[in-house]
């Protein structure tokens, strides 16, 4: 049987988080079991399916929410929004297996896995410092400026855009593979990568004019939706790039599967101590979460209305009125 690797699906952190997990469980186990990913997405409720733990020989949860299923035996997140369903945290805490982690001040789950088996079985995983390093970057937002998360000159950077555009689940294994085998340059440049990645940083032109045209701006915060485009991935850098000094975004957009996603972030270029709102804190009530600097949601197809109304509520929370 194999290790169920259920971790956070269209998310870089999530991606790297799985291929240094495989690292330390080979150190441990060898090469003999097969690992088997399974990327998540956020939805009201349990957002775990039979399937995901059938078989599992065990389960492993990574950078994202929690499990009290039995099969769940191995467990690192730093989302604040980790414990969502009744019971999930207490479930947690009494936990006694020492396999079970969770440090929501983490600024990446790739680097807190690192950290952590290095910490407790001994386990160095330093030979993928390259990965670490810009795993810690991206989920952190840690860049120098907006233009270089929307340019995508660098591989690693490339290699996310992968991450958040890929649809295809027979390649989510090699990908993961090669993020712990190869390095990233290397990685960027195969040309599985590049049949995403180039048609990707293409559109990004696309979506700069798209988006500061749709984007308003009122109170500190820019709101947008292009929900009547066609379903992908959009850079969520796109409108700092257009208006670095907004203090909040909050977006609509479709996936490729045509649900619909709400994102909410605070800039990541202002001083990180002048934020008022955890995003996690108001995304959990519809079903979704994150952490105190950006989060989501997603919502059925045809939940259009619902959608934009949890929009215009939390962009009137950011404004600073009441929501309606």
């Amino acid at each position: 049987m194999a290790v169920h690797v259920l971790h956070h699906g269209w998310c870089f952190d999530g991606a790297a988080s799985s291929a240094l997990f495989a690292a330390f469980w080979r150190q441990r186990h060898g090469a003999d079991q097969a690992l088997r990913y399974i990327p998540k997405d956020h939805r009201p409720g349990d957002p775990y399916d039979p399937d995901d733990f059938a078989g599992a020989d065990p389960a492993v949860g990574l950078d994202f929410r929690y499990s009290q299923h039995p099969a769940m035996t191995w467990y690192f997140d730093h989302h604040a929004s980790a414990f969502q369903l009744a019971g999930d945290r207490a479930h947690f805490e009494a936990d006694r297996s020492g396999q079970k982690f969770h440090d929501g001040a983490a600024a990446s789950c790739a680097g807190f896995i690192v950290r952590t088996v290095r910490d407790r079985f001994g386990c160095d995983l330093s030979a993928h410092a390259e990965l670490i390093g810009w795993a810690e970057r991206i989920d952190a937002a840690d860049f120098p400026s907006p233009e270089m998360p929307v340019l995508l000159a660098e591989p690693a950077l490339q290699l996310a855009s992968f991450v958040e555009s890929n649809h295809d689940m027979d390649q989510v294994a090699g990908f993961i593979d090669d993020l712990r085998t190869r390095p990233l340059a290397e990685h960027a440049a195969a040309d599985y990568v590049q049949r995403i990645v180039a048609p990707r940083r293409a559109q990004n032109q696309d979506d700069l004019a798209l988006i500061a045209g749709r984007a308003q701006v009122r109170d500190g915060v820019l709101t947008f939706d292009v929900l009547d485009q066609p379903g992908r991935a959009y850079n969520k850098f796109i409108p700092y790039y257009h208006h670095p000094r907004v203090r909040y975004v909050v977006a609509l957009i479709r996936g490729s599967d045509r649900r619909i996603k709400l994102t909410a972030g605070y800039n990541p270029w202002l001083p990180r101590g002048a934020r008022e709102h955890s995003m996690a804190a108001l995304l959990e009530p519809h079903g979704g979460g994150g952490h105190p600097y950006v989060g989501g949601c997603s919502f059925d197809a045809d939940q259009e209305e619902r959608a934009l109304a949890v929009q215009r509520s939390l962009v009137d929370v950011l404004r600073g009125g009441r929501p309606t």
